[in-house]
């Protein structure tokens, strides 16, 4: 098993969060989970999963938890229409302007464009590129975009997953316009982030790695299956590196995967930019994914990328928010993947509900197989 090197703790750098509240108003309504459906025979109707309330916990504990100290906080400002063209079509960003001017509609499963939503999403791209030039303008090292809507499953030219525009994609390529050679995504939202590989399928610049339960295709908005063998195409062969992994798979094999998987072909990649896509639905307790991982995971998870991002990018990381559903643990988990990334010697919080025991077995079976799978068949983790 591949060992990380733990870093020496210091005095933590403080972590640069970019925000704006109007992101609140992007409503998406209630019904039966995500549906926006009454049905008629229900007294309670829930709210859509990717409702404010769920950031506005992470908001609050950032503000006034253990870690507020060591946060630094900026405005986020909206992305003007040209700035949205270095990754989306401008038919599908006409087709967005066109959706809000009509009042919006549901673009696709579960994914609803209602009034305030179309600035909503320019404020979560505008706040995530205000967080990207933050390091690249050496204003500061770790940055965190915490936004709303998400973005990873939003492809070129189509929504997709609660996701309008690629927020993580933007902030990619703009460090590639901006002088980045290698820019490495790091995505450990629940679900595949199949709109950042798209965006990036054909480049050898971008090393997309995506470690999400095994969920496979769920219909035209998401054609891709986040396979193994989903490699990339032409240049980009190679460099788009799927890790399904089984359902249930907890904190250990999460840390088995991102040291077996995921420092290895960092290692071999050598980025100068990190990008670390969190989504806070692969915990134990997420009602949109199967996962098990606890605070502590996040935790660790934190560490090991605070560890490359020292090694290979001069500390530079930028963390960009996805899913999270759980209210409350979701807020919880975030609070302790950010201690990850300071490398807090102890924890600052302990966990309220989780104790999950973890049988990780089947996922290190797992996790070797696919190790082996892509040894002989990425061309530059031949070696490895």
């Amino acid at each position: 098993m591949a060992v990380y090197p733990t870093p020496t703790p210091t005095d933590p750098i403080p972590i640069d969060v970019f925000w704006h509240e109007g992101m609140l108003n992007h409503d998406t309504g209630s019904g039966v989970f995500d549906s926006g459906v009454d049905p008629g025979f229900l007294d309670v109707l829930e709210k859509h999963p990717e409702n404010p309330d769920r950031l506005k916990n992470m908001l609050s504990i950032l503000r006034r938890g253990p870690i507020s100290p060591h946060i630094s906080w900026h405005a986020g400002t909206p992305a003007l229409v040209p700035q949205l063209l270095s990754f989306h079509t401008q038919e599908y960003i006409n087709e967005l302007i066109e959706v809000d001017r009509n009042g919006g509609k549901m673009l696709c499963a579960g994914t609803f464009l209602n009034p305030g939503s179309w600035d909503a999403a320019l404020l979560a791209a505008g706040t995530t590129l205000s967080a990207m030039k933050h390091i690249l303008d050496a204003c500061g090292k770790i940055a965190y975009a915490l936004v709303r809507p998400p973005g990873h499953h939003a492809q070129p030219t189509q929504a997709d997953g609660y996701c309008f525009l690629n927020n993580a994609g933007l902030a990619v390529q703009l460090a590639l316009d901006s002088g980045c050679q290698k820019v490495v995504v790091i995505d450990i939202d629940v679900h595949y982030g199949n709109g950042t590989a798209e965006g990036f399928y054909r480049s050898n610049k971008v090393l997309t790695i995506s470690l999400h339960m095994n969920h496979g295709s769920w219909g035209p908005s998401h054609p891709q299956n986040g396979s193994v063998d989903e490699l990339g195409e032409g240049e980009g062969f190679g460099y788009n590196m799927n890790i399904p992994l089984p359902n249930g798979t907890g904190d250990k094999g999460y840390v088995y995967a991102m040291t077996e998987l995921v420092l290895p072909a960092i290692e071999k990649f050598g980025p100068d930019m990190i990008v670390l896509v969190v989504g806070q639905d692969s915990s134990a307790f997420d009602p949109n994914g199967r996962q098990c991982l606890t605070m502590e995971g996040y935790r660790e998870i934190g560490r090991i990328v605070c560890c490359l991002a020292n090694k290979h990018t001069g500390g530079r990381l930028l963390i960009v928010q996805e899913g999270g559903y759980h209210v409350t643990y979701s807020a919880y988990c975030l609070h302790a993947m950010l201690e990850g990334v300071l490398n807090l010697p102890l924890p600052l919080l302990s966990d309220p509900i989780a104790y999950y025991p973890e049988d990780e077995a089947f996922a290190v079976k797992v996790i070797h197989s696919i190790k082996q799978y892509q040894q002989d068949t990425l061309p530059f983790l031949k070696g490895a």
